[in-house]
């Protein structure tokens, strides 16, 4: 049995464009990507000495189960040369699964939905372009409806498409 996982996509060392699209083609690894958001230039939230990121959301379909799928999104992080040194620092990427269907699920290792997607115009911009409507299955809101109560103000723009 297939299930929908939202993973969220986001870089800020090297060509932050490419390490996202490479990012991307790994996951197919785990499932079949239904869609990929337009990618996002994004001012950095939290530690603040550091390049702005490019981000972006990614619907997975998958018969993974959650800490598998987190397995690859590890793995993959680690291919493309992510070093955890600073929290919320600079990465080459960084792959967090949002959504996984409408699972619950509060782990130390592993929380579903991810616990600060609600206050992250950089994650909810993308993924209202996407999937609007998807419900976020502990607060009980469309995607759309948590974007527009956000209160935060960091930056986020859509890039210009690139041929």
């Amino acid at each position: 049995m297939s299930t929908i996982a939202y993973i969220g996509l986001g870089s800020n060392m090297g060509d932050k464009t490419a390490n996202c699209r490479m990012a991307v083609e790994r996951l197919a690894d785990a499932g079949r990507i239904i869609s990929v958001s337009s990618f996002y230039y994004t001012e950095p939230v939290g530690y603040k000495e550091q390049e702005d990121f490019i981000n972006a959301v990614a619907i997975l379909e998958t018969t993974l189960p959650p800490a598998e799928l987190l397995a690859i999104c590890h793995a993959i992080e680690d291919r493309l040369g992510r070093r955890r040194t600073v929290r919320w620092g600079p990465r080459t990427i960084d792959l967090d699964i949002l959504l996984y269907g409408d699972l619950v699920l509060n782990r130390p290792d592993l929380v579903i939905p991810h616990p600060l997607m609600s206050m992250r115009r950089f994650v909810l911009a993308p993924l209202v372009e996407i999937a609007p409507e998807v419900i976020h299955p502990v607060l009980h809101k469309s995607m759309i409806q948590l974007l527009h109560e956000l209160q935060t103000s960091h930056t986020v723009m859509k890039c210009k498409p690139v041929n």
